[in-house]
């Protein structure tokens, strides 16, 4: 046990398997009392259970850590609240929220129903919301906390994700805008793009996916990539060492952890006055399109 994080409460959502365990347990590793929060759920969001929040209450108890389950589901605005509430309860303060919770409900965008969409965006989307909100009362108030939210490589372009890489870059966004409302707190807010084998990147229907577009290469790689790696980073992000880190997105894989860049304008076409549809279809082709090309992949 490492006393890096000694003294503070953590919340990780989905914390019953996968990235969230592995985070859970290495916040607590560091001396982090943690709520191990999971609703207990199937990779679609369907049913729960107890167990897997209890399972990784009891492991952490068993290295000498501080842990509470929670069953909320973070969804719901009154879920939220109660993830929040179950720190105060338990441990009287929270310092640190990592929101990891997610399923996955895969479609062809001209398949997705109504209801898978929402479903997706809730979790994901509201889900963040949800808990960054009340921890974000808190943090206001305290003049200071830590908030990692977990985006992905989906949301640069996954085929069959709409919904999920929807949700996952809107994630990045909802980032930048805490950080700026919490900076003045002195309070951090980044979004971490892992990568690692877990129930949801190695999913029944990506995997059939890859394998029908003959990439077994990428299944074997995705196998490869630990949680554990991720969570490393996660506590390096919740301490102190990363206090003047804000508002940036990490992709974080096995042996390799990236930052992004920020967004910014490649090149601009200006005219005082406005430009009309005549004047761009004469100068687009050879200035802000110049080089922009689509290979439209076989039918």
């Amino acid at each position: 046990m490492g006393d890096r994080l000694k003294g503070n409460v953590a919340i990780i959502t989905g914390a019953g398997r996968g990235i969230g365990r592995a985070e859970a347990l290495a916040l607590a590793s560091e001396g982090a009392k943690v709520v191990v929060n999971d609703l207990g759920g199937t990779a679609d969001g369907t049913r729960a259970s107890k167990s897997p929040a209890d399972e990784v209450v009891a492991e952490i108890r068993r290295m000498g850590g501080e842990a509470v389950a929670s069953y909320d589901s973070v969804a719901t605005a009154q879920g939220g609240e109660n993830i929040v509430k179950a720190a105060l309860n338990a441990f009287g303060r929270l310092d640190i929220l990592v929101n990891n919770a997610g399923i996955v409900r895969d479609n062809m965008v001209f398949n997705i129903t109504e209801e898978e969409w929402d479903t997706v965006i809730k979790v994901h989307l509201y889900g963040h919301f949800f808990t960054t909100k009340n921890a974000c009362i808190l943090f206001r108030q305290q003049r200071s906390g830590r908030i990692i939210n977990t985006s992905s490589g989906a949301g640069l372009g996954v085929a069959g994700q709409a919904n999920y890489g929807a949700a996952k870059e809107g994630i990045i966004g909802f980032t930048r805008q805490v950080a700026a409302d919490m900076a003045r707190y002195a309070v951090t807010c980044n979004a971490i793009r892992p990568v690692a084998a877990t129930r949801l990147t190695l999913s029944e229907e990506l995997v059939k996916g890859w394998e029908k577009a003959g990439r077994s290469d990428l299944i074997k790689w995705v196998q490869a990539m630990r949680p554990e790696d991720v969570a490393s980073f996660v506590v390096w992000l919740a301490s102190d060492a990363a206090a003047s880190v804000n508002g940036r997105t990490f992709c974080v894989s096995t042996g390799k952890i990236a930052l992004y860049s920020e967004p910014i304008e490649e090149k601009a076409l200006v005219k005082v006055g406005g430009w009309t549809i005549d004047e761009l279809f004469n100068f687009m082709p050879t200035t802000l399109a110049a080089g922009l090309k689509y290979t439209q992949p076989p039918r």
